[in-house]
């Protein structure tokens, strides 16, 4: 029989909306509320820059995590994620994406037997309808200090967050799902971005706070998430954030699944996030689907506390 793993001194504080936990310097809360009304969501569009925003958008939840010690306040909100989403046409490096029957639609109309020109290609929509995302967290306002994020030291051990930590059988002190945003992309797929915190142990915290996941029907499948860590031995305080993007085409996940003829898993983010991670480097997070997305790869950055 495994030995009992001791559970950390903490305190748990539920109300309605919202839940927080209280470990050492850290205060970690979820808030959780439904979806934004009509008024809400008009002030919400205004911040973001006057994008339409997602059928389902959540613009009063959110995820923060204080250090009390020193007064750093960082979170995961709807409003900053949506910022993220490109407001205008779209460049190389954004990833822009086009639905799968658009060519077939151009050829239908513009074969030898059609009279009609080859029409012009151009944006039919000033914003990514696809609500890409690289957003990976923010700093609040009310943080007293701003703690820079600078890239990792690679020999440095203390800038990695170790895979046995996400593996290890701790109690879950704390569970949250926060839903940001969600939309069917006009019966074109879906977009997901949630924010999930389900690790907290007694000699480290690790989280995986936010997961973009994009499927764009017979296009491809995209997802960007980010983990953050820290070690309470750590000093000064240490906290470590990883962000990863993969992508590729959509029958290369396709092939990948149980059970040929139940295509069930193509909808649930999180199968979609696994097999993307699964796939060779080369693949999911170099070559992708062809888009040249600038959200990639991984990249693990540090911030200390001081």
């Amino acid at each position: 029989m495994a030995a009992a793993v001791p559970v950390p001194r903490h305190t748990l504080e539920e109300s309605p909306n919202s839940r927080t936990v209280k470990m050492g310097d850290w205060e970690i809360t979820a808030r959780t509320n439904p979806i934004s009304n009509a008024n809400e969501l008009d002030a919400l569009q205004a911040a973001v820059g006057g994008i339409p925003l997602p059928e389902m958008t959540f613009g009063n939840n959110a995820l923060e995590l204080v250090h009390k010690a020193s007064g750093w306040t960082y979170a995961f909100g709807t409003e900053e994620a949506l910022k993220g989403v490109k407001n205008g046409e779209l460049e190389s490096g954004d990833g822009g994406v086009k639905v799968g029957y658009a060519d077939a639609w151009l050829k239908s109309r513009t074969g030898p037997s059609s009279q009609l020109p080859m029409p012009e290609t151009v944006p039919t929509k000033p914003y990514d309808w696809t609500y890409t995302t690289i957003y990976s967290g923010h700093v609040l306002p009310s943080s007293s200090i701003t703690a820079k994020w600078v890239p990792a030291d690679p020999e440095n051990a203390t800038h990695t967050i170790p895979l046995a930590e996400l593996t290890r059988h701790d109690p879950i002190l704390f569970y949250a799902e926060i839903p940001l945003y969600e939309d069917e992309l006009h019966d074109n797929g879906s977009s997901h971005l949630l924010v999930r915190i389900s690790k907290a142990c007694d000699a480290d915290m690790c989280f995986h706070p936010v997961a973009f996941t994009l499927r764009v029907d017979n296009v491809l499948f995209r997802a960007h998430d980010t983990r953050i860590y820290h070690s309470f031995s750590s000093s000064p305080p240490l906290v470590v954030r990883e962000t990863s993007g993969w992508e590729a085409p959509y029958d290369w996940v396709k092939k990948r699944l149980p059970k040929r003829d139940d295509l069930t898993p193509l909808t649930d983010p999180m199968w979609i996030a696994k097999i993307l991670s699964e796939m060779p480097a080369e693949v999911s997070q170099q070559a992708g689907a062809g888009t040249k997305w600038k959200g990639l790869g991984t990249r693990t950055e540090v911030a200390v506390l001081k």
